[in-house]
């Protein structure tokens, strides 16, 4: 397998996968998504909710925030050989948070007892409080998978198969821009009227070529995981996963 990184940001990276099949393709899509552990905040106690949503609510939100953490540093609870899935400060982080109103309750409010989990941002909505009303409360944070809750998912990822390449000199969208080739640019959107439009001009000049066996990758970390971290973890992930499907099989002759 050939891999060709287009482009790449904190959150997002965008890489061409050369030499693979679909099944494999959607197997990495999903590991990607559900199969490598996140922090999210697992359990909230209460002790004091004056705002207009339940607990439940306000947890349910608290759930959805993503928080920075450290890759090698944490263990999953049920796997900590630390405390053997009771709680301590391997598998663990306390968040707690205090404010009175007036004004909205924010993510940035939230205050960790660890120094490498936190949200990744801080102005996320949580509730609003009126004058008086007041929220305070303790959570637990710890890692889990996007396979049990969808506020462990690592990422968003889409892939398209055997994209389209145009010569450089053909007519690009101007709205989707084009990602540049060795041998021209990739179409960004089937389904875009100015794309469509450049892949008609670069057919009359004959300049249109399908990538085949080629995968287009396009990830965004919605975690506290950097997008390129996600790739290499669902890697990870995927080799081991075949490992032990080898061993399974030795043990069947």
């Amino acid at each position: 397998m050939q891999v060709q990184v287009l482009n790449k940001s904190k959150s997002e990276i965008q890489f061409l996968a050369e030499g693979i099949k679909s099944s494999f393709a959607s197997a990495l899509r999903r590991v990607m998504m559900s199969e490598i552990p996140t922090m999210a905040i697992e359990y909230v106690d209460f002790k004091k909710n004056d705002s207009a949503l339940n607990d439940e609510i306000v947890a349910n939100r608290l759930g959805l925030i993503p928080l920075t953490f450290g890759k090698d540093v944490y263990n999953v609870n049920k796997d900590c050989d630390n405390c053997k899935g009771k709680g301590c400060s391997r598998c663990q982080v306390k968040l707690v948070m205090k404010k009175k109103g007036l004004g909205m309750v924010f993510s940035g409010d939230l205050k960790s007892d660890s120094k490498d989990v936190n949200p990744v941002f801080d102005d996320i909505p949580v509730v609003e409080l009126f004058e008086n009303q007041e929220m305070q409360f303790e959570a637990v944070a710890q890692l889990g998978f996007g396979r049990v809750h969808t506020k462990w998912q690592g990422a968003v990822v889409g892939y398209q198969e055997n994209p389209v390449v145009i010569k450089k000199e053909s007519k690009v969208c101007s709205v989707h821009k084009p990602i540049p080739v060795s041998n021209g640019y990739l179409v960004r959107k089937s389904d875009c009227e100015m794309c469509v439009e450049s892949v008609e001009d670069a057919k009359k000049k004959g300049g249109v070529a399908t990538m085949e066996n080629v995968f287009l990758f396009n990830v965004e970390s919605v975690s506290g995981m950097d997008a390129e971290d996600v790739v290499l973890s669902a890697a990870d992930v995927v080799e081991k996963k075949f490992n032990e499907f080898g061993k399974d099989l030795k043990k069947l002759k």
